[in-house]
């Protein structure tokens, strides 16, 4: 069993920046997937950033702001987030795959998943 846990949540102002790190009990020795979701006020979980043996993609939304990484070391997943602003308000979530040399970011390939970290931007 994958034991994932996110932190590094909280509140900023807008334009500020924040880390959040995943940690992952066990990477695959054969590269699985870790991504980064985000669930906003109202709205479906939205898949924002994947990697896979050190690839990354981000989604266009937030493409130029965040930055997704890997530390297989550490057995940890970061998301540089910076120029945030209000829409960006959101729980997020770290998740893993059991499937390797894929990745998708959709929430029903993952099947290991953090409790989330909520990320509020405010004045």
């Amino acid at each position: 069993q994958v034991q994932v846990a996110e932190s590094g949540g909280g509140s900023v102002q807008p334009g500020g920046s924040l880390r959040l790190s995943c940690s992952i009990s066990t990477f695959s020795s054969g590269g699985q997937c870790i991504a980064w979701f985000r669930q906003r006020p109202g709205k479906e979980r939205e898949g924002i950033a994947t990697i896979i043996q050190g690839l990354p993609w981000h989604d266009e939304s937030v493409r130029d702001r965040f930055s997704i990484r890997q530390d297989n070391a550490k057995n940890m997943v970061y998301l540089q987030m910076s120029r945030l602003n209000s829409e960006d308000t959101a729980m997020y979530y770290c998740a893993a795959s059991d499937a390797v040399r894929i990745c998708r970011p959709q929430a029903d390939f993952f099947k290991y998943w953090g409790q989330g970290t909520q990320v509020t931007v405010s004045e």
